[in-house]
C-alpha cells in the first residue's frame, strides 16, 4: 500500500489566524460601527498592494494597519483609524496612478473603486442610527468577504494567505456584529 503524500504542516493557518484575530476583537465589541477601521484596513491593505503591484506586501501592510489599531485601542491616539487608512489609500492611488498601475482592471483601478466605497460607508455608518450603521458596516465586512473568495480562486491582487486570512476574519465580524446589534 502506497503512502500518502505528506500534508503540508499547518495548512490552514490563515483561516486560524483569522478566526483567532476575530474572536479577539469581537469579545468586547460593543458598536459594529467601530469595526469601519477594520473594513478601511483591508481596503488600504489590497490597495496598497494592487498601487505597488506586489502581491506580497499585503502581510507586512496589515502588521501596520494592525499596530495602528492596536496603538490607537490601547489609548494612544485620539483619533478614528478609519480616516488615516482612507488617507493613505489615496497616497497609495496616486502612487500607483504614477507608476501605472491601472494596466490590471483587477488591480488600481477595482480596488480604487472598492476602497471609495468602503470611505463612503464608513462615514454613512458614523452618521445615522447606530444599529443601521453596524449593518452597513457588516455588509461591507461580507462584501469585502466575497471579494476575496473572487481574489483566491484568481490568485490575483494579494497573497492567497491574505485572501484565506481576510475571508475569514470579514466573515466572522460580520456575523459577530449583526449578533451584537440584534441583541442590543
Amino acid at each position: 500500500m502506497a503512502e500518502a503524500a505528506p500534508r503540508p504542516r499547518l495548512q490552514w493557518w490563515p483561516a486560524l489566524l483569522g478566526a483567532a484575530l476575530a474572536a479577539f476583537i469581537a469579545y468586547d465589541l460593543a458598536d459594529g460601527r467601530g469595526l469601519a477601521n477594520v473594513l478601511a484596513a483591508a481596503g488600504f491593505v489590497y490597495l496598497g498592494a494592487a498601487a505597488l503591484e506586489k502581491r506580497t506586501l499585503a502581510w507586512p501592510l496589515f502588521i501596520f494597519t494592525f499596530i495602528v489599531i492596536g496603538i490607537v485601542q490601547a489609548g494612544f491616539g485620539a483619533y478614528n483609524p478609519t480616516w488615516l487608512f482612507v488617507a493613505l489609500a489615496a497616497i497609495a492611488f496616486v502612487w500607483g496612478a504614477i507608476r501605472g498601475a491601472w494596466r490590471q482592471p483587477e488591480g488600481l483601478p477595482l480596488q480604487t473603486a472598492i476602497m471609495i466605497a468602503i470611505a463612503i460607508l464608513a462615514a454613512v455608518s458614523f452618521t445615522i442610527d447606530p444599529a443601521i450603521g453596524a449593518y452597513l458596516v457588516a455588509a461591507g465586512l461580507l462584501g469585502h468577504a466575497v471579494l476575496d473568495v473572487w481574489l483566491f480562486v484568481t490568485g490575483k491582487v494579494v497573497v492567497r494567505s491574505m485572501t484565506e486570512f481576510c475571508f475569514v476574519l470579514d466573515t466572522l465580524l460580520a456575523i459577530a456584529i449583526v449578533i451584537i446589534t440584534l441583541r442590543a
